[in-house]
């Protein structure tokens, strides 16, 4: 008898009316919201503009989606376009399958023409996501544990999955939740990166750079730990590949950006503190304003006083006279 495990849920959608609500969807969109929601905090302190981070995600956003469904469809091919399957199946993003590679190469494309429109360097702009898309991993991670999907080796662990679907050929049992080490793993990245950012005062693209040496480190071998169908290469599972080379190409950017531009950006908005300080300057003239108006009420009604006061002794005199 098994004493403890994680349970799956009984079914990753509820019907609304005709309305399907997924939980690997709304994984998906707390993440996102999440993600714009620090990185904006961030972007401000920095000395951005408020809006900026997600006026420029609004761009980001659909392209690494875009990347993430390409590389899961073009790497897992087979799934969609071999005998007896359906290829319109590639384009039900809501049944799960994106690639974090691709959704974040895309993704960079997109945040790249966002941060053209607005005159801001993106490795700037990065450096302030970072820790949030490693926080929107984490968060996405669950919307695979609501599909039962990408479970990792049989174990007796206590805190082993109980898979309990046995479609797409999947065998009900109890296998390691690495969904669950992933997200443990995403945020400890996203405190890393908050973390160092702050010691070291990261710039120029060093804080998302850091983000991705670290992810690619624990998504190396987490992936060991995978049982899922995936390509092979020297018997190496693919991903195992892209998280080397990743590794290795964000550990060069961040030792050569950092000789060629140490510190950090002295201004990553242009004209964000022009702005600002209009704004304080009309909240100034605007306090004045109110000053000046409440003075002149004051001088008015001690004016009324002082006339009222006049016309009582007047009268108080008249009464006398008579």
């Amino acid at each position: 008898m098994e004493l403890a495990y994680i349970p799956s849920p009984s079914r990753g959608v509820i019907h609304l009316g005709p309305i399907p609500l997924r939980g690997y969807a709304f994984c998906i969109i707390i993440g996102v919201f999440v993600a714009v929601w620090l990185g904006n905090k961030r972007w401000i302190a920095r000395g951005g503009r408020v809006g900026t981070v997600a006026d420029i995600a609004v761009w980001a956003v659909p392209f690494g989606l875009l990347g993430g469904r390409l590389y899961h469809v073009i790497t897992d091919y087979e799934l969609y376009f071999s005998e007896g399957r359906d290829w319109v199946d590639a384009f039900k993003i809501w049944e799960g399958g994106l690639g974090i590679w691709g959704a974040i190469a895309l993704g960079a494309v997109g945040a790249w023409i966002g941060c053209r429109r607005r005159g801001i360097p993106l490795p700037a702009w990065a450096d302030a996501l970072a820790p949030g898309i490693a926080l929107a991993q984490a968060i996405g991670r669950w919307g695979n544990w609501f599909n039962q999907e990408l479970y990792g080796k049989p174990t007796d662990l206590p805190w082993a999955l109980h898979i309990t679907s046995s479609t797409d050929g999947r065998v009900p049992g109890y296998y390691h939740p690495t969904f669950l080490y992933e997200s443990l793993w995403c945020v400890g990245v996203a405190l890393l990166v908050i973390w160092a950012d702050r010691r070291f005062t990261l710039g120029h693209g060093r804080a998302f750079a850091l983000y991705v040496a670290a992810y690619c480190t624990g998504r190396g071998w987490i992936e060991y730990m995978r049982i899922d169908d995936a390509h092979h290469i020297l018997g190496v599972r693919l991903n195992v590949w892209t998280a080397i080379v990743v590794f290795v190409l964000a550990v060069t950017y961040f030792v050569l950006s950092a000789k060629k531009r140490p510190g950090r950006e002295e201004v990553v908005e242009p004209g964000a503190d022009a702005a600002d300080g209009e704004a304080e300057e009309a909240e100034k003239a605007d306090g004045a304003e109110k000053a000046d108006g409440a003075e002149k009420t004051a001088e008015a009604d001690s004016g009324e006083t002082e006339a009222d006061s006049r016309e009582v002794s007047d009268e108080a005199g008249s009464a006398k006279k008579s």
